[in-house]
């Protein structure tokens, strides 16, 4: 087996490895992309709390993930609830590029962001 493909190999169960739990549980979380313009993440925001079917009710005012009150917060929370709600259906984290996934849990102060194995 030629050199590059051990590497290559090697690397993938790395990442894989990486990325699973002591228990082998794959741990991803979905949120917005850094890069992504406020108004791409709007629509993709408007888009997974409306025909998504994601369950934005902890984003709306006073609510544990209201803050930060910026787009890309609410984003992240909208993002990641259709994605975990979906994703052993076909969901994918993608909405139209604007957004990522991530093995770091993205939950902070009160808010928790959800994790479906």
């Amino acid at each position: 087996m030629p050199i590059v493909k051990i590497f290559l190999l090697l690397s993938l169960l790395l990442v894989i490895n990486y990325s699973l739990k002591s228990d082998g549980v794959l741990e991803d979380w979905c949120i917005a992309d850094e890069q992504t313009p406020d108004s791409e993440l709007q629509a993709g925001l408007d888009w997974a709390c409306g025909k998504g079917g994601a369950n934005c009710s902890k984003i709306q005012p006073g609510q544990a993930c209201f803050k930060p009150d910026t787009v890309r917060a609410h984003s992240s929370y909208a993002f990641n609830n259709y994605y975990q709600k979906f994703k052993h259906r076909g969901g994918s984290c993608y909405f139209n590029s604007a957004a990522i996934t991530t093995d770091l849990n993205p939950s902070h102060d009160s808010c928790n962001y959800e994790l479906t194995p």
